[in-house]
């Protein structure tokens, strides 16, 4: 279900000034979109030629894994920030809900490399406190997130009980074929 945004009074002479800047910020936004294309076509660019290189080099299977999961991490969060401009500029209003989305890639993402470099030599006093705190915001991301959903569209989360209230669709009765 799409956001209703709306609207606004025009005053006089408004109407030509509000679509130039109507035009304006969907220019800002395929910019944003070309940049975010391009970015990750560097980074795939920059994964691949990673794991060719570690493959035909010295072979480090940790660096490897490491290096092609945080860049792949990373291109995902600029996936999901190039979903959130086309969304953006689709609805023509900006959603909350694909930031949480980012933010919780990104905490992850950080989680993971932390757990993966901290495996040999584990501090508390430095990656403990840091996987503690991304713990916590992802925590408050996943719950503001779960929130938000149910705030803005309740519908989509109780199928179950939509379709239970629903009464059932009357079902033709089985006609008998030849007297008995």
């Amino acid at each position: 279900m799409p956001t209703v945004r709306p609207k606004l009074p025009k005053t006089e002479g408004g109407g030509r000034v509000q679509g130039l800047l109507q035009l304006l910020e969907d220019g800002i936004h395929l910019i944003v979109a070309a940049l975010l294309v391009l970015l990750a076509g560097i980074l795939t660019v920059g994964v691949v030629h990673d794991v060719v290189r570690s493959i035909q080099g010295p072979y480090e299977e940790e660096a490897v894994v490491l290096s092609a999961l945080d860049n792949s991490l990373v291109l995902f969060i600029v996936a999901e920030l190039l979903h959130t401009v086309r969304l953006t500029i689709r609805n023509q209003t900006l959603d909350a809900e694909p930031f949480l989305v980012v933010g919780l890639v990104a905490g992850i993402r950080k989680v993971l490399i932390v757990t993966a470099e901290a495996e040999k030599s584990f501090r508390w006093n430095v990656e403990g406190v840091e996987l503690l705190v991304l713990a916590g915001l992802i925590l408050v991301m996943a719950t503001a997130a779960y929130v938000w959903r149910r705030s803005t569209r309740p519908g989509d989360y109780f199928p179950l009980q939509e379709a239970r209230r629903a009464p059932p669709s009357p079902e033709p009765s089985p006609t008998p074929v030849g007297g008995s």
